[in-house]
């Protein structure tokens, strides 16, 4: 299956791109986005694109060499402005975030994200480092698992689904995306038919092992300070757990900072950083027809302000 980009139309007006400017794809995946990017940027503009995953850094690696407008960094867009000083940029003039995980990762049943194929239990975003989701599962507690499964999946059962794990895996290592499936499938005594018993908790697992929420609010931090006066940042979520984080950062900084009253702050601090763009843009009829998985896509769009 071929990988189309979410909101590709929305994102690039909400960029507001303009010729010969810097601009940043903090997610590149398989390249939708930067190729759309680098369609409007001129002939002198750049794109830098970011990704944690090598398969992704591959595909990009091969877009800079046919295009030299175009740079790819292997790195967590927490990291963004690391990325940015090595580089000897200062500010961009649009960033773009596609949060979550790619349609390519969750197709490729071998990298553990999905419970449609069977594969090995991994889920990292970067499976060269860190922890695999079949080493957490062996060794968490049944608390640690239930905790994960309640705060980043929102799963009713998980003190449930944590003990039918830590029980399966005392007479059989789990290893695989099929007997994670299972088990949790197995451990809900009410199903909801509308999604699969595994959904929740192969989300919050996925979240946990990548840190990505945590991901997501430095980013997001990153990306404010790193924006030229006039630039624009897009954000593309998948759920509501991201959705919340980036609503709130994108309101927090459009706000001016609260200060002491008998201590004014300067002129340039007593500003907000932001201004909101519109209101949250979701995937039309046409858009969903076609790729399903947008259904739950929301893009929100900001753009920063004269305080620097």
């Amino acid at each position: 299956m071929s990988h189309i980009p979410v909101l590709l139309h929305e994102a690039l007006n909400g960029l507001c791109i303009k010729q010969d400017r810097v601009y940043l794809d903090c997610t590149f995946g398989r390249g939708g986005h930067s190729r759309a990017i680098l369609a409007s940027v001129g002939e002198f503009g750049r794109l830098i694109g970011l990704d944690r995953d090598p398969s992704a850094v591959s595909v990009g690696l091969k877009l800079a060499q046919e295009d030299p407008r175009f740079r790819m960094i292997h790195t967590a867009f927490s990291k963004l402005e690391e990325a940015l000083d090595n580089l000897g940029i200062e500010r961009v003039d649009g960033i773009l975030m596609d949060l979550g995980v790619s349609s390519p990762q969750l197709e490729e049943a071998n990298r553990g994200f999905s419970f449609q194929a069977d594969g090995p239990l991994d889920m990292r975003m970067d499976p060269t480092t860190g922890e695999s989701a079949a080493e957490w599962v062996a060794r968490a507690d049944t608390k640690e698992i239930a905790h994960v499964l309640w705060v980043f999946g929102e799963e009713r059962f998980s003190r449930r689904i944590a003990r039918a794990i830590v029980e399966a895996r005392s007479t059989k290592p789990i290893q695989t995306t099929a007997q994670l499936g299972k088990i949790i499938s197995d451990a809900q005594p009410i199903k909801d038919h509308n999604k699969h018993p595994a959904t929740r908790t192969f989300q919050a697992i996925r979240l946990y092992i990548n840190g990505e929420l945590t991901e997501v609010e430095q980013g997001l931090n990153a990306a404010i300070n790193r924006l030229d006066i006039g630039g624009r940042l897009a954000v593309i979520s998948f759920h509501s757990l991201e959705d919340r984080l980036v609503k709130r950062a994108l309101r927090d900084a459009s706000r001016p900072p609260r200060g002491d009253p008998r201590m004014p702050l300067p002129d340039n601090l007593a500003k907000s950083k932001l201004r909101l763009i519109g209101k949250a843009i979701k995937a039309g009829p046409g858009e969903l027809q076609m790729n399903p998985r947008a259904r739950s896509a929301v893009l929100r769009v900001a753009e920063r302000t004269e305080a620097a």
